[in-house]
């Protein structure tokens, strides 16, 4: 495994990191690899539901095709005439 060693890091941000380390029953280095694991964790759910939420719209977009539809344009200015 690799090791990462990180410079300058502000007073407070290792006191916070420790006291977050402390909170969860861990060392301040499993900790700091925890935070680390669950930023590309997070990362790649995020991809997961961003590909999820494409592969729905091509697919209804699919169930749409070959349907008359309205222009927004034309439904924008019967909605303002509607006032």
């Amino acid at each position: 495994m690799a090791s990462l060693h990180v410079r300058n890091v502000d007073d407070e941000i290792v006191a916070r990191l420790k006291q977050r380390a402390v909170r969860n029953g861990r060392s301040a280095e499993a900790e700091h690899r925890e935070i680390l694991k669950s930023v590309f964790d997070d990362e790649a759910s995020s991809e997961a539901r961003k590909r999820d939420w494409l592969a729905r719209a091509d697919a209804f977009r699919r169930s749409l095709e070959g349907r008359a539809h309205t222009p927004s344009e034309i439904l924008l200015r019967e909605s303002r005439d509607e006032r």
